[in-house]
């Protein structure tokens, strides 16, 4: 398993894909902007996702000039992007026929011969090419820190004759993959891509400081990355867990940023479930302070009850001491979120089963606390009946939702 996943490049963690640097180099850059018009608008539709479209103009272009170095290093990595690796290999290597040297060539080959059955050995080899051709360019640092560190990974594994991951595996891997991706990033401080490759590494590794200290400078370069943005939410709120309205606040204000993050939502969506698990307790407490004001329950060293039933003064304090309870834990509370995590509060009851049944739960107590402190009862059965209903009922689910929101 573990030998699949990395040959093909596929090896995960915490649900995330190392992806391929997005930009060419310096050199592929300015020989696009002064290009033929062709290549020009090839570039174009390529940079739009059109690739099937940039491959159709490039196709043309190389047929009237079969020797166009750039043309077909743009063709291999439109091919790459269309999953066509075959296509994309033989694309790079007639690139290389007419430029030995052609680093973006040797970079999209590094891809594509991996995907066509080369391995990571054959991938290893070009990149290292790449390298040496151009050691100043963080591309090929990156993606070469990405393979070696795979390649090491495969032999920890199968030295150790597992095919799990285990903690003492990542430990055993050499640095030379996480000291490649050090150096990509000291040659492109700028580039995401350069500290995604290093944030992998690090996870993979179990090194949380570097793994933190990676996904702070993504966000510092993009704001809106879905992974690192995530995850740093998610830690800020694991560090507030006793505070779920800051964890509400933490998710709603992420999303702001990034509005079409899935793992935020369901951060939001959890963060949000907690709150609402809340407002049961509020309501058991309000079924205890009318309990206690009824005097529903003799003890041995008060025998004697309180005499039924209450007086009309009695229950309107009680009923402020109720106000009091909903109005600081949950009014308060909820006025002071976020106004897209208060939005986010009406849609999670409409939309999550349980969020209901928790809000139904809350309610149910309430009003038993409310029959048991506001009707004047002459007998202590009824009310009774309403207190051990208002506490069995919510502690029907309090164990099992719980486990929803770890």
């Amino acid at each position: 398993m573990v030998r699949r996943r990395a040959e093909r490049g596929d090896v995960r963690e915490r649900g995330r894909r190392v992806r391929r640097p997005r930009h060419l180099s310096q050199e592929e850059a300015q020989a696009v902007t002064t290009a033929p018009n062709e290549l020009e608008r090839a570039w174009a539709l390529y940079e739009l996702g059109r690739y099937d479209e940039a491959v159709t103009r490039l196709t043309a272009l190389l047929t009237e000039d079969p020797d166009h170095t750039r043309a077909w290093g743009a063709l291999a990595r439109a091919h790459l992007k269309r999953y066509r690796y075959k296509e994309a290999l033989e694309a790079s290597d007639q690139a290389l026929r007419c430029d030995p040297e052609y680093v973006d060539a040797l970079l999209v080959r590094s891809e594509a011969v991996r995907q066509t059955g080369g391995g990571i050995a054959a991938a290893e080899e070009t990149l290292r090419e790449a390298v040496r051709v151009a050691p100043q360019f963080w591309g090929g640092y990156a993606m070469l820190a990405d393979i070696v560190f795979r390649r090491d990974l495969l032999r920890c594994a199968h030295e150790a004759g597992t095919n799990e991951l285990t903690p003492e595996i990542k430990a055993a891997v050499p640095a030379e993959g996480a000291d490649l991706a050090r150096e990509a990033i000291r040659l492109g401080p700028e580039e995401v891509y350069a500290y995604e490759v290093a944030l992998f590494i690090a996870q993979m590794s179990g090194a949380e400081e570097d793994s933190d200290e990676f996904e702070r400078a993504i966000l510092r370069l993009d704001p809106t990355h879905p992974g690192a943005l995530s995850r740093q939410t998610a830690k800020a709120a694991r560090a507030e867990e006793s505070l779920a309205r800051r964890a509400t606040d933490l998710y709603a204000d992420a999303l702001s940023v990034a509005p079409d993050n899935a793992a935020l939502r369901g951060g939001l969506d959890k963060a949000t479930f907690r709150l609402l698990r809340g407002t049961r307790w509020l309501a058991i407490a309000c079924v205890l302070a009318a309990g206690v004001t009824v005097d529903l329950f003799a003890t041995a060293d008060d025998p004697v009850q309180r005499e039924l039933p209450l007086p009309l003064g009695q229950r309107i304090w009680l009923l402020c001491i109720m106000a009091l309870i909903w109005g600081f834990g949950a009014w308060r509370v909820y006025r002071r979120l976020r106004t897209g995590a208060r939005l986010n509060v009406r849609s999670l009851i409409r939309r999550d089963r349980w969020a209901r049944v928790v809000v139904g739960q809350a309610s149910f107590t309430t009003l038993c606390a409310l029959l048991i402190g506001q009707v004047p009862w002459t007998d202590r059965t009824w009310p009774q009946v309403l207190f051990w209903s208002g506490l069995v009922v919510p502690w029907l689910t309090i164990s099992y939702d719980r486990r929803r929101t770890e």
